[in-house]
């Protein structure tokens, strides 16, 4: 059953999937309750039962501008619920002196370990791979309990562009500290100051290998490598180009790479395995002169190549158009609007890269609001698991959320776990066919049935009367699909409420039936229209 329904589903979601027109007229912001349950999903991880009627209380341009300025909003019970977990709020050298990493031969199978040691070694519960199950399992409380919705949205979409791979090294250790006071605090400020906290960040230089290029006559005077030469590696200055800022069409060239990764030699960390900070090694920089983008940067420079490489990146034409090109995709369209890219892009260059000058045109906008847009973006499984227990008025707690956690990386969407530099797709055909939509309808009948543990669940105020399944099937479309249901997908849940397990009778009983809520809701949550935002 559950197979024939996904790949049905599947299609129909493929099938919903539309491309906005090019321009559109100005048009002044909606207040409907379709127009509230539109920003609820794409502002926020979707609608709680009652959001709309709270946001229509207040307003939506009211609500707008709250999530846009994320200190006006009160988050007190997202924070004491995240107080459960640790490890998110320690430093670099707290978790490396809490969470150590296993000496080679403390291992159980060594026959020269002596008992002693193998009954001093860390239980679980300070093993280092616990900094990243606490790390997962606090941004799925953030994105489901957070009153600060857009911020944690923008959270996931700038640790997303400027990723890290978790799993890498030294990374998990500092994973925290990255997300904390990398991104958290700019996710909403200016561009440059994301580009510049990522640069320095030890997480960044480990993770694309800066901290280890230097100027190529290099001699490494201390440590088990002393007397090897080292040398140069580009992988930072390639992805700071391609990725972080000017994008794959920006216009520079190989030599670019090759001169931006000379300016930043030297750029390195600090004591790596204890507090770890960046810092700059005169010794280890190529202080020859070098061209990058046409502009020459004089020999005997120090640290200033790489920060004025940062500026001169930031504000290049080709930054401005690529950021704008993937906040509108985010927003509204997996093929951006190019008259609404271009007018991000000119927000960008007027407000030095202010994101939320850039989010306000977004949302000012009439493409933002246009019909085609609703329901155009597919949900990554991050989205789809958050926006899934929101829908059906759950709480969370920490353990319930790093089970959460556990069930978007089993779509295919491991928080923390992106291993290229790109990070996760943010298109529908990454995420849509026939298996992944199957991972997510065996998610939604688990949460609806009550099997995840930590999560807290009543569909009480979803069953009405039990004995009347097709006027249960529209009170489930009416609270989690808000009525906005197609007549193919109707079509293909009306159908399956002749199915015994959803009436729960046999071919003989001649009682009422006793609809399956659970099921039946978990296939709302697996419809079409669920899966978009």
């Amino acid at each position: 059953m559950r197979r024939r329904i996904a790949a049905l589903l599947a299609a129909l979601t493929l099938v919903g999937v539309t491309r906005l027109p090019a321009s559109a007229t100005s048009a002044t912001l909606p207040t409907d309750d379709a127009a509230i349950v539109h920003a609820l999903s794409r502002l926020a991880f979707g609608p709680r039962p009652g959001d709309v009627e709270r946001v229509k209380t207040i307003g939506l341009a009211t609500w707008i501008e709250r999530q846009l300025e994320p200190r006006r909003v009160d988050d007190r019970a997202a924070e004491q619920a995240l107080a459960a977990l640790p490890t998110p709020t320690m430093s670099i050298a707290m978790l490396h002196a809490d969470y150590p990493r296993p000496q080679p031969r403390d291992k159980a199978t060594d026959a020269q370990m002596m008992p002693s040691r193998l009954f001093a070694r860390p239980g679980p519960e300070k093993r280092p791979i616990r900094i990243i199950a606490e790390m997962q399992a606090a941004r799925v409380l953030r994105a489901i309990e957070s009153e600060r919705q857009l911020e944690e949205v923008m959270v996931d979409f700038w640790f997303n562009h400027f990723n890290v791979y978790a799993a890498k090294g030294e990374v998990k250790w500092y994973l925290p500290s990255y997300e904390r006071d990398a991104i958290r605090p700019y996710a909403l400020g200016r561009f440059g100051d994301l580009v510049r906290a990522t640069a320095t960040h030890p997480a960044m230089l480990f993770y694309l290998d800066n901290w280890l290029s230097t100027r190529p006559d290099f001699t490494i005077r201390f440590g088990p490598n002393r007397g090897k030469r080292a040398g140069l590696n580009e992988n930072y200055a390639r992805e700071l180009m391609e990725l972080h800022t000017l994008g794959v069409d920006g216009g520079y060239t190989q030599s670019d790479v090759t001169e931006v990764a000379r300016a930043f030699t030297g750029w390195t960390i600090d004591r790596p395995r204890d507090a770890a900070r960046f810092v700059f090694r005169p010794v280890m920089h190529d202080r020859d002169a070098k061209t990058i983008l046409g502009t020459r940067l004089r020999a005997g420079g120090g640290q200033d190549d790489g920060e004025r490489v940062l500026s001169m990146l930031v504000h290049h034409p080709a930054t401005a158009q690529f950021i704008a090109t993937k906040l509108v995709r985010r927003f509204v369209s997996d093929e951006p609007p190019p008259a609404l890219v271009a007018r991000v892009a000119a927000t960008f260059r007027a407000t030095d890269g202010d994101i939320t000058a850039m989010l306000r045109t977004i949302v000012a906008s009439p493409e933002f609001w246009a019909p085609e847009a609703r329901r155009a973006k597919i949900k990554k499984p991050f989205e789809y698991v958050a926006s899934a227990v929101r829908a059906v008025g759950s709480h969370v707690d920490a353990r319930g959320a790093l089970s959460l956690a556990r069930s978007a990386g089993e779509m295919g969407e491991a928080l923390y776990a992106a291993q290229p530099p790109t990070g996760y797709p943010d298109r529908a055909e990454a995420w849509v066919n026939a298996g992944a939509l199957l991972a997510r309808m065996n998610f939604a009948l688990a949460l609806t049935q009550g099997r995840l543990s930590g999560v807290a669940l009543d569909l009480t105020p979803f069953s009405g009367d039990r004995s009347a399944p097709e006027a249960t099937l529209e009170r489930l479309l009416a609270i989690l699909l808000h009525g906005d249901v197609s007549p193919q997908t109707r079509a293909v849940l009306v159908d399956q409420l002749s199915d015994p397990q959803i009436r729960r009778q046999t071919p003989d009983d001649r009682g009422p039936a006793d609809t399956d809520v659970e099921k039946l809701a978990a296939l709302v949550i697996g419809s079409p229209e669920f899966q978009r935002r």
